[in-house]
Order: C-alpha cells, then sequence, then structure tokens
C-alpha cells in the first residue's frame, strides 16, 4: 500500500515554507509521495487576491520540478467551483483504494476546520497530519478539534497521536520555523520589493514574467 500525503492550499505562491513542511513531512511518515493539490476556488479566500488557479498550479509544478517524491494535482482545478477537502479526499479515495492517505495542514488551518464542508466525515477517510512550528506543544492538539467530534477521539500516548474511532489518526508534526507566508511574499510584489530566497528561483521568474501579485494584476 502506498503512503501519499496530500497536501492542500491556495499556493498563491508556493513558497519555501510549503515545501520545507513538505518535505520534513515527508521524511517522518516515509510517504511515497506527496500530491500538491492547488484548490481552484478556496471557500475562506478572497477570490480577487488570487493569481488564476492556472497559475497557480503553473508555480507549484516549477516549485517541485526535479523532486522525485513530489507531484502536483490539478483534480481541483478540473472539477472547478468551490474547493473542498471532503470532494477531493472522496474522489482520491474512490480512484485509489489502495493508497494510505495522509492529509496535511497547519494548526492554524486544523483550528478552522470545524468551518469546512461535513468536517465529521474528513476524520473517516483519512490520517491527518498537522504541522505547527516549534513551541506549539502536542497536548494543546486535542483543545483544536471541533467540540462536536472529541469524544469520537482518544489520546494514543505511544505515538503521540489522537486516535479517530474509524482507526485514522491525527499526527501532530513540528517543523522548522520559517517565518514567511504567502500574504507577505504578495505584500513585497505589489511594493516592488524582492522576493529571492522567498520562493524558488523558477516561481519567482513565473512571478516576474507574468506581473502576478502587482495590485493592478489582481482580478475580481
Amino acid at each position: 500500500m502506498q503512503r501519499v500525503g496530500i497536501f492542500g492550499g491556495s499556493f498563491n505562491p508556493i513558497h519555501v515554507g510549503h515545501l520545507r513542511a513538505a518535505e520534513e513531512v515527508r521524511e517522518a511518515f516515509a510517504l511515497d509521495r506527496i500530491l500538491f493539490v492547488p484548490a481552484a476556488l478556496p471557500p475562506h479566500k478572497v477570490r480577487h487576491q488570487l493569481a488564476r488557479p492556472e497559475q497557480r498550479l503553473a508555480m507549484v509544478q516549477r516549485a517541485i520540478a526535479g523532486n522525485p517524491f513530489f507531484r502536483a494535482s490539478d483534480l481541483e482545478l478540473h472539477r472547478g467551483g468551490r474547493s473542498y477537502s471532503i470532494d477531493t479526499l472522496r474522489e482520491l479515495r474512490q480512484r485509489f483504494p489502495k493508497w494510505k492517505l495522509f492529509f496535511i495542514l497547519g494548526s492554524d488551518a486544523f483550528a478552522e476546520i470545524h468551518t469546512w464542508k461535513e468536517y465529521e466525515h474528513l476524520f473517516e477517510l483519512c490520517d491527518f497530519v498537522v504541522v505547527a512550528r516549534p513551541g506549539v506543544r502536542v497536548r494543546s492538539l486535542r483543545s483544536l478539534l471541533p467540540v462536536a467530534t472529541r469524544k469520537c477521539f482518544w489520546y494514543a500516548r505511544d505515538s503521540l497521536a489522537l486516535v479517530h474511532r474509524s482507526g485514522h489518526k491525527v499526527w501532530f508534526q513540528q517543523i522548522t520555523g520559517l517565518d514567511v507566508s504567502a500574504t507577505s511574499i504578495r505584500q513585497a510584489v505589489s511594493r516592488g520589493r524582492s522576493i529571492r530566497y522567498l520562493v524558488p528561483p523558477a516561481v519567482e521568474r513565473y512571478i516576474l514574467q507574468h506581473g502576478l501579485y502587482r495590485r493592478r494584476a489582481f482580478h475580481p
């Protein structure tokens, strides 16, 4: 059975923080591959600040080129409309029943998971890997669970994970703390500042060549 990480997001743009987190999770969980899945239309993002879906996919493809463990997926782009993780995970489970899925997300996103579509069913589909910078304690993970779902989990001290009644686990993984965000990168571009070393060189070139994130380039 292949162990496959699913790393979704707007990737607006993808940056070194995303890539380092993915690499550390891949190594820690012995994943055979990680799929980067750019959202067509993220439900919780401001639309006018988004580069077009195909542009964000192109940046992901350039960022991970040459890494045999990283793949870009256009699954959500082909589906169109708002991108919901529950739909993506169900489709992947149906298409690849022999994959063991690990859904990768940040602790900030996990804290808001109660706002996601059919969030209570997400834990029935795959394991979760919640990544956080140093300083976030593992015992705080349970407090991030939606109150309505806490009764469905127990804490496995031997593996430092929360175990769902379905058997899937919520893992906590501390990662290298890199103080970089897509928001700060977009702001830097809009102000004419350098983003070198915040994104891979190929992504920097793509952003500059296509005039992304300049204020006049944002589209409704």
